[in-house]
């Protein structure tokens, strides 16, 4: 009966085919785009072969950043779950991530997925605010690595004027504000969480929820307390496994330009990074029509053939973004048959 409670909680059009559908097009149409402002004939002419193998490496690399998140999820899980259906409810958030709006993000789907392999509301909400407070984390060590950088070398292109370089500078304060509020809310005063859902789910048309919500919200206390009280080692493990996923990230667009012609390999890999960070703030569904034209801001003017920084945001969203939505539909399908599965067997009941 619990179960079905969660599946019955959770269940819900997660994922909107309108957003899908914007997605992809603006991703498209901003290709279209830059590679009608760059492109020259004959420029795949000058492919060198013996640097084309990197995008097979570039595969690899998007490959293991799927397996980190997957352990990384399993491992807050205190395994829980088995390997597969980590890597399920991984796919699925990366999926979610990639169509819906960063102000929505995957977490909803990602904690309708972990409810659907045994895993309760509350604990699965707990898991996605620690795993994001990790990358708060993450993003605490990797803002004063840029701003250091910066007095060495351009990070942040002058290509995006004054204006630019303040959006960054927003962006930079921003994200340490609020992983110390987040900080606060799970690791120090989880119970403040525990009242902020009862008071929205205390509104009308949320009423009829709220008896659930009570109960979940004080599961996400309990599993929130847990995690205050984990070694240290829990903790690193688990920031290293984040940080590995990151790495992948930032890793995916240097690999790309570098398997197209030589490049500063340093100076790629800081843009890459101060890049991935002004994805976070893009509010279209999968940062789509707004990342391809960062990355011909940030990373082409380190693309010596301009020609190339057309094919280069080709290649990197085909490897990064449509595998990313190939698999997810893939684990999404997945769970819907489950879902079908289970009605049948309760209507031959």
């Amino acid at each position: 009966m619990q179960e079905k409670e969660q599946n019955s909680f959770s269940s819900g059009p997660l994922i909107s085919f309108k957003y899908l559908a914007i997605s992809i097009t603006l991703s498209l149409l901003s290709m279209a785009v830059v590679i009608y402002l760059t492109y020259t004939p004959g420029i795949l002419e000058h492919l060198k072969p013996k640097r084309l193998p990197g995008l097979i490496l570039a595969i690899f690399v998007t490959l293991l950043k799927i397996y980190f998140s997957a352990e990384k999820i399993r491992f807050l899980a205190d395994k829980a779950i088995n390997r597969m259906a980590s890597i399920r409810i991984a796919l699925s958030w990366d999926f979610a991530s990639a169509v819906t709006p960063s102000t929505i993000g995957g977490a909803p789907v990602a904690t309708f997925a972990m409810t659907r392999e045994g895993i309760k509301f509350g604990k699965s909400s707990a898991i996605i605010l620690y795993g994001v407070l990790l990358d708060q984390f993450w993003y605490a060590l990797a803002v004063p690595i840029l701003l250091i950088s910066g007095i060495y070398f351009e990070v942040i292109p002058d290509e995006i004027g004054l204006a630019g370089n303040i959006t960054m500078f927003l962006i930079y304060a921003g994200l340490i504000m609020y992983g110390a509020l987040l900080t606060y809310g799970l690791l120090i005063n989880p119970a403040s969480l525990k009242e902020i859902l009862k008071k929205i789910f205390g509104w009308r048309f949320l009423s009829k929820f709220s008896e659930k919500v009570n109960s979940e919200a004080n599961n996400l206390e309990n599993y929130s307390i847990q995690l205050r009280n984990k070694p240290i080692s829990f903790v690193l493990k688990a920031y290293f496994l984040t940080t590995m996923t990151w790495l992948c990230k930032i890793a995916l667009p240097v690999i790309v330009v570098l398997s197209l012609l030589p490049g500063d390999e340093i100076l790629l890999v800081l843009r890459s990074l101060s890049m991935n960070l002004a994805f976070l703030v893009i509010p279209t569904p999968g940062g789509s029509g707004g990342v391809e034209g960062l990355f011909a801001i940030f990373l082409g003017p380190l693309i010596t053939r301009t020609a190339f920084i057309g094919l280069a945001v080709f290649l990197w969203r085909i490897i990064t973004y449509y595998i990313s939505i190939g698999l997810g539909i893939i684990a999404m399908l997945w769970y819907v048959n489950q879902t079908v599965i289970e009605k049948l067997d309760d209507n031959s009941e």
